[in-house]
């Protein structure tokens, strides 16, 4: 059996209650006391029993962090940051795919399994602002992306901003026919993200800038979840109406990936012929022959900030809702070099 904090107390001579207060990290302790407090921990090889500590204080320790899913190695990325973050307040995540379902996010947003949580971070695809709005379940909430709820804390980047940060990089190279390949802005009833839709205002935006007419033909959208073989048909698809194209823009990294192996096996030379950049900064982007350029959200920071904000509320809290807009750098590589 493993020492108990009384064993602790008995060899530090000091009382239970100091025991408590050293691991509460109570601040009003002499470094002599916590000193040997700390001392015959490590000596007896204490491990405080933190999910009994987290019941006293009416908590489980244990947060939900529901995405869209982690096929997606942008979501893979978030959800070991969020895990990393959550570790350094001895928090636990429960991490979920939602498919971007919206009877799943429903589920999650309402509270599905609430009594088993101190709190949740949900990206929603599919669910509606009002909905988020009027949820039953009080427990804390913090939401990724851009679907802002006035009454929930919010952090994302700003993707209309990030879009035109890439196509005006584009642009101030002298390209001019510029694809924008990524998800089908859809319309009420089916899956609608924010951010394709935004980032389509945002190439639209900037083509506007640099006077560049903007055509419908250099508009293409892959079907499915973004597969290699679903960009590649839609790259061949775009080829069958036109091939005045001297650049693409991605609407995240997976999605450029495919275009630059697609463009690739065509013969087509990056970035002499076409030029390529993405939205996202996945570590395959960096590792790509060509290297892809890209958008770098501050995935860290965003990570943070939603640690921050649940915790926050978890603390109890009841400060207005705050909506954080992410930092975001853009990256120059190989596939986008000055010809």
């Amino acid at each position: 059996m493993g020492a108990t904090i009384k064993d602790v107390a008995k060899l530090a001579g000091v009382s239970i209650k100091t025991v408590s207060n050293v691991l509460n990290g109570y601040p009003y302790l002499t470094e002599a006391t916590k000193s040997k407090v700390e001392k015959a921990m490590a000596e007896l090889d204490y491990r405080p029993n933190i999910a009994a500590r987290n019941l006293r204080r009416g908590r489980t320790g244990v947060i939900a962090l529901a995405l869209p899913n982690l096929s997606s190695p942008y979501f893979a990325e978030i959800a070991q940051l969020v895990v990393g973050e959550a570790g350094a307040r001895d928090l636990t995540v429960l991490v979920d795919a939602t498919d971007g379902d919206l009877e799943r996010e429903k589920l999650v947003a309402d509270g599905f399994r609430s009594q088993l949580l101190d709190g949740m971070i949900l990206q929603p695809w599919s669910v509606s602002a009002q909905s988020l709005r009027e949820r039953g379940d009080r427990s804390p909430l913090v939401l990724l992306g851009e679907r802002r709820v006035m009454n929930a804390d919010s952090v994302a980047i700003d993707s209309r901003a990030a879009a035109y940060a890439a196509v005006e990089h584009l642009l101030t190279m002298g390209r001019r026919r510029i694809v924008a390949i990524g998800s089908k802005v859809r319309g009420r009833g089916g899956r609608r993200p924010q951010e394709p839709g935004r980032r389509h205002k945002g190439y639209e935006e900037a083509l506007a800038a640099f006077d560049v007419p903007f055509d419908p033909d250099l508009l293409s959208h892959p079907e499915g979840d973004h597969t290699p073989e679903a960009v590649a048909r839609a790259v061949d698809d775009l080829f069958r109406t036109t091939t005045d194209v001297d650049a693409f823009f991605a609407f995240n990294d997976r999605v450029a990936l495919g275009v630059m192996r697609a463009l690739l096996n065509r013969g087509v030379r990056i970035p002499d012929d076409i030029a390529v950049i993405g939205i996202d900064d996945i570590e395959a982007a960096r590792l790509n022959s060509p290297s892809l350029s890209t958008v770098a959200p501050d995935k860290a920071g965003i990570a943070r900030t939603a640690l921050e904000m649940l915790a926050d509320r978890i603390a109890g809290s009841d400060r207005p809702a705050r909506q954080v807009v992410a930092d975001f750098t853009l990256i120059e590589r190989e596939s986008t070099k000055p010809r």
